[in-house]
């Protein structure tokens, strides 16, 4: 199966799964140096950004009882 990107390449899916799993580890080694290391500046970054998404609240995605009443079923 390929896989469009938004620049118009095709990858199949052995090759997107590479590539994901080589992020992975170059994230890894860089999570793993001691604590005395800092993180390259746009992944302290993203990190942060990260935990800031994860502290605000995020909309729900189930709709209430009001919403989910269709015209239909109120006029029977």
């Amino acid at each position: 199966m390929l896989t469009m990107t938004g620049v118009g390449v095709q990858i199949d899916s052995i090759h997107a799964r590479a590539i994901c799993d080589e992020i992975g580890e170059r994230l890894r080694s860089v999570l793993r140096r001691d604590a005395g290391h800092d993180l390259p500046p746009r992944l302290r970054h993203l990190m942060e950004e990260l935990a800031k998404a994860d502290s605000e609240a995020s909309p729900s995605i189930v709709p209430s009882l009001d919403e989910m009443q269709t015209p239909w079923r109120a006029a029977v």
